[in-house]
C-alpha cells in the first residue's frame, strides 16, 4: 500500500519558519518527479515547488526565495523548508508524487498526501 504521510506544520509568527516532511512508502520514489502544493480556503490550489528525480527544482513565483524543496532518496522522504513565512502562506500542504515521470501538475500525479496545516500568524 502506497502512503505519503506529511508532518512539520503549525502555527508560527510572520516571518518564522517550518520544515514539513513527507514519508513515501510502499514504493520506492527514486524515480518519480514529487512535489508540494497547498490549497487555503476559497483560494485555487497552488503547486509552489517540484524537484525532479535527478534534483531539479522549480518554484511558484510567490514562494521563490523564501522556500526550498529538496529530497532524500535513501530515506524516500521529500522536505519543504519553509522561510521568510508570510500570513498568506497559510493554507494545507500537500506533497505528491508522479511516478517514473519527470513532471509532475498541480493536478497530475500519482498519489498525494492527506496534508498538514501549516499557519502563519501576522
Amino acid at each position: 500500500q502506497v502512503q505519503l504521510v506529511e508532518s512539520g506544520g503549525g502555527l508560527v509568527q510572520a516571518g518564522g519558519s517550518l520544515r514539513l516532511s513527507c514519508a513515501a512508502s510502499g514504493r520506492t520514489f527514486s524515480s518519480a518527479a514529487m512535489g508540494w502544493f497547498r490549497q487555503a480556503p476559497g483560494k485555487q490550489r497552488e503547486l509552489v515547488a517540484t524537484i525532479t528525480s535527478d534534483g531539479n527544482t522549480n518554484y511558484a513565483n510567490s514562494v521563490k526565495g523564501r522556500f526550498t524543496i529538496s529530497r532524500d532518496n535513501a530515506k524516500n522522504t521529500l522536505y519543504l523548508q519553509m522561510n521568510s513565512l508570510k500570513p498568506e502562506d497559510t493554507a494545507v500542504y500537500y506533497c505528491a508524487a508522479k511516478m517514473s515521470s519527470y513532471y509532475i501538475g498541480t493536478y497530475d500525479y500519482d498519489y498525494r498526501g492527506q496534508g498538514t496545516q501549516a499557519t502563519v500568524s501576522s
